[in-house]
């Protein structure tokens, strides 16, 4: 049963991203003769980018207990053997293999379905978003010239910040490169989302679950009555080395206004 829902999703994510085969039987849209896992269910090709962070490392091992992920790749640049260790030991079907440094990075890349890319520095203290640009900016050419290469027709997902400027540099790339398709690149906004959720609910007495919201326009704060979060880099957190809460008045802003709205309108 599982195994056939996997199929089933697979079919419709192939459907989306190749409208023309739509209408193709499912087993010829599922044909994926190279890409088998050890139970020998199709499934999908990942690699990770970044794959020792501290996103990379809970991203990682979320796509291992993934059923629809048959071949997981984890690269990086330090630390990759260990944490491929790590990985590899979960009793899931995915076969693990860890790739380490840039000359190995083509290799990581090759024949890929789907990459996602949490590679790149935090923003530390007396960083500014232009500091952490000119970095991080860098590293996401690097490896979409990479991807352009070894598996052009890849989905690939950007975590790595500023979002809203490292998927316009990769958007670049692929279209120097002749492979830019806008269904494949998407950037990873997710966080700000349940940041934004976690603030609206804390003061009312609304249940978490009613109050979805969701992030609008390039900065964020584009549509009234609507709550966005801001990059990811820059929303309040613990230690982890982003902007500290008191320099984030915007957000808490625009939060205090969607309550008093609520408040007002849902008495």
């Amino acid at each position: 049963m599982q195994s056939t829902e996997a199929n089933q999703r697979i079919a419709r994510i192939s459907a989306h991203l190749h409208p023309s085969n739509h209408q193709m039987e499912e087993s010829s849209i599922l044909k994926r003769a190279e890409c088998r896992a050890k139970g020998g269910a199709p499934g999908f090709k990942v690699a990770i980018l970044g794959a020792a962070g501290g996103i990379g490392q809970p991203l990682s091992l979320l796509m291992k207990m993934n059923p629809l992920v048959s071949v997981l790749h984890l690269y990086d640049v330090v630390n990759t053997p260990g944490v491929t260790a790590d990985i590899s030991h979960m009793d899931t079907g995915a076969v693990v293999k860890g790739f380490l440094g840039q000359q190995q990075l083509e290799s990581a890349l090759t024949g890929m379905d789907l990459i996602i890319i949490p590679a790149g520095v935090p923003r530390k203290p007396g960083m500014t978003r232009d500091d952490l640009f000119n970095i991080n900016a860098g590293i996401v050419k690097t490896i979409c010239e990479g991807i352009a290469k070894c598996c052009p027709n890849a989905i690939v997902n950007l975590i790595s910040n500023p979002v809203n400027s490292t998927v316009p540099i990769a958007a670049e790339v692929f279209k120097k490169a002749g492979t830019y398709d806008p269904k494949k690149l998407l950037g990873v906004t997710m966080l700000d989302v349940v940041r934004a959720n976690t603030f609206v609910t804390r003061p009312n007495p609304f249940r978490q679950n009613s109050l979805p919201l969701r992030r609008f326009g390039k900065t964020g704060f584009d549509l009234p009555g609507q709550v966005a979060g801001v990059e990811g880099d820059s929303a309040p957190r613990g230690d982890s080395g982003a902007t500290p809460p008191e320099e984030n008045s915007n957000l808490y802003a625009y939060v205090e206004g969607y309550i008093w709205h609520l408040e007002t309108n849902f008495k």
